[in-house]
């Protein structure tokens, strides 16, 4: 399957934001597309924004940012402390995060959530992303769980069998804290790359999904 790919001003950086609700979800949901643009040369300016992380898992986030970041020609990484699972009580204070954010950069690319997450907190998240960033293009990206939820994406990033053996050595290197979780497991990140893969038609087999909501071409 022939597809678009994304294509910058030469000899200009691709500013990307990347946002997740918890330490792990942005390299769950798109840590291979990461890993795949860098891995093409494409230079890459990266604001990467994690908002809850108790002390413990902040190091994973931090170490983990870095590893996937590595190449990366700019990156400021932010980890904030709100309250796991209590975000759709506390937006009024994330949403000033949002604002911060927005006069700090005007990325070319937002990933974020996937809007209609079963997780509350991915959920905030990804509304304040379209309520903060109106005139951007945003990628909603997605995370296996145990709630389910899994919809049917329109954006596919086919990943190399290099790439996704990458991802999963710095998934389970990284975040030691999740590997008691029964979904927490190289097979299950695998499975969903793998089902990806399928529908896009991935010459290697694996692929990363998003959803594409409003894409201006040209």
């Amino acid at each position: 399957m022939r597809g678009l790919s994304f294509v910058h001003k030469k000899g200009e950086p691709l500013k990307a934001l990347f946002l997740g609700a918890h330490s792990d979800d942005i390299e769950l949901g798109c840590g291979g597309t990461i890993l795949s643009l860098l891995e093409q040369g494409q230079e890459l300016e990266v604001w990467w924004v994690v908002f809850a992380a108790s002390p413990a898992r902040r190091l994973e986030a931090e170490r983990s940012a870095e590893m996937f970041l590595r190449g990366a020609v700019k990156k400021e990484i932010v980890v904030r402390d709100f309250k796991e699972s209590f975000f759709p009580y506390i937006g009024s204070e994330i949403k000033t995060c949002f604002e911060e954010l927005k006069r700090t950069i005007s990325p070319d690319v937002v990933f974020t959530h996937f809007r209609d997450d079963l997780h509350q907190d991915h959920r905030l998240i990804s509304e304040l992303t379209w309520n903060t960033f109106r005139d951007h293009l945003i990628l909603e990206y997605e995370i296996i769980k145990y709630d389910g939820g899994l919809g049917s994406p329109n954006l596919f990033v086919q990943l190399s069998e290099e790439v996704c053996a990458k991802k999963m050595k710095y998934l389970m290197e990284n975040f030691q804290s999740q590997r008691s979780h029964q979904w927490f497991t190289e097979e299950t990140f695998r499975a969903i790359l793998r089902l990806r893969g399928v529908e896009s038609n991935a010459p290697e087999k694996y692929a990363e999904a998003f959803y594409g909501r409003k894409i201006v071409i040209g």
